[in-house]
């Protein structure tokens, strides 16, 4: 018994499908469930649409509430909802950041907090909060979409290690370079700075003739995630990651040793 926010396309749209298919159930949240029509015509009974801003706590709690009494239990939580913001920390406007963390964190948060009680009271459950290559790398002109998925990725690190105890899973998927929407529609552009424009250049120069991966594998992919007896806290999806996160972290652990002695200093002489 699945329920997954953000169900209406893109990675979402097909983890709902690849578990249909295989004969579970699946709760599937959209802003709009007319886009869940063909899916509802498949498989019947054994998709519950609802329709859902997870912004909206009460309605969060709600959604929740509906999906345990329709099917009984709840096994697999997936938070998918979210979007990208890009512009510039300068370009970036109040409202952009507020409405970025309401959905990409918030919204995650909400319904965390909405299924852990029925997950505490099985005594197992899984949650799959669907991160980034940028909730553990930042780049250029996407400061405020890092910044919602690196508050995600910390929160779900804590949660991992105070639900153990209670048989409940937590795994962060860190994906990059798939042929989604996420840049496309879905996606929110701040008002561009010509300063800026070399920034944007220089992303767009890096990201070029990468490899895009097709977003139908992604379903079959988190099923192996769910099914497996002890699942990864964190798992990328694509090659993309595999390339770019080494680096950094030897980079990052490489200036830790090279200011160690800074490090040593600033915590002053011994008493």
């Amino acid at each position: 018994m699945w329920f997954v926010t953000g169900s209406s396309r893109g990675f979402g749209r097909h983890f709902v499908d690849a578990a249909l298919s295989r004969g579970d159930k699946v709760a599937a949240t959209a802003r709009n469930t007319e886009t869940l029509s063909d899916l509802v015509a498949a498989y019947g009974d054994a998709i519950l649409p609802l329709a859902l801003d997870v912004t909206d706590k009460a309605a969060v709690t709600a959604s929740v509430q509906q999906a345990h009494d329709h099917f009984g239990r709840l096994d697999v939580v997936v938070n998918n909802a979210g979007y990208g913001l890009f512009g510039a920390v300068e370009e970036i406007n109040e409202k952009e950041i507020r409405d970025q963390f309401e959905t990409n964190f918030f919204g995650a948060l909400w319904v965390t907090q909405a299924v852990l009680p029925y997950l505490r009271d099985q005594g197992d459950g899984h949650i799959v909060q669907i991160s980034t290559v940028g909730g553990v790398a930042s780049f250029p002109t996407l400061g405020g979409y890092n910044a919602s998925k690196w508050a995600l990725e910390g929160l779900s690190d804590a949660l991992a290690q105070e639900v153990a105890s209670f048989g409940i899973k937590v795994t962060l998927v860190e994906p990059a370079g798939f042929a989604t929407d996420w840049a496309g529609s879905s996606a929110v552009q701040s008002e561009p700075l010509a300063a800026y424009d070399g920034a944007r250049e220089a992303v767009a120069a890096a990201f070029a003739g990468g490899t895009i991966g097709d977003p139908t594998a992604a379903g079959p992919a988190l099923l192996k995630i769910v099914d497996a007896e002890n699942p990864p806290l964190r798992v990328f999806f694509g090659t993309t990651p595999l390339q770019i996160v080494p680096q950094v972290y030897a980079e990052r652990l490489k200036t830790w040793d090279e200011w160690s002695e800074v490090s040593v200093a600033a915590e002053g002489a011994p008493a």
